[in-house]
């Protein structure tokens, strides 16, 4: 059958251009679920992007959540690498800019490891304006609120992505 996805919200605090609140779906299959409400977090842009190996930014990403790009390596993989710096969870941005829209599962590799971090897919589009803002603005990371339940937000009071279709 068919399968509902399952959706994670999470706002953008800082900087304010890009202060909306984004859809992220959680891994399939592997991974750890958000226990604890950030209310003030650091999404740290992973240096290199794609996280498939050390970090050259990872004393930034402990204690924090790290915002990786799709390739390279297996969802796994990248989840591995922000867990064992320290990373509170990984949001894995497609790396199809133009992707406003589809949400790809992730689910395990093959090589039968685990993460305990929580690990979500974010469109390519949504990663690449967060990405590209943080240059603009000449910032390491942006400000989040993880999760955010949008459920309680009135309809008109939620501020979504302009360039996202809802």
């Amino acid at each position: 059958g068919l399968r509902i996805h399952e959706y994670l919200y999470f706002q953008v605090l800082s900087p304010g251009d890009i202060r909306y609140i984004f859809t992220a779906t959680p891994a399939k299959d592997f991974g750890g679920v958000f226990n604890t409400r950030y209310d003030q977090i650091h999404l740290v842009p992973a240096d290199p992007p794609e996280a498939c190996g050390e970090l050259n930014n990872g004393v930034f990403i402990q204690d924090q959540i790290a915002l990786v790009e799709r390739g390279g390596c297996s969802f796994l993989s990248k989840t591995r690498v922000i867990q064992e710096h320290g990373g509170r969870a990984v949001i894995i941005a497609d790396n199809a800019y133009d992707n406003d829209s589809f949400y790809i599962e992730m689910i395990q590799d093959s090589s039968r490891r685990t993460a305990d971090i929580p690990a979500l897919f974010l469109l390519g589009r949504d990663g690449y304006m967060i990405r590209r803002s943080l240059e603009q603005h000449g910032l390491p990371w942006a400000i989040i609120s993880i999760p955010v339940n949008v459920t309680s937000i009135p309809t008109y009071e939620m501020m979504q992505p302009p360039w996202t279709f809802w």
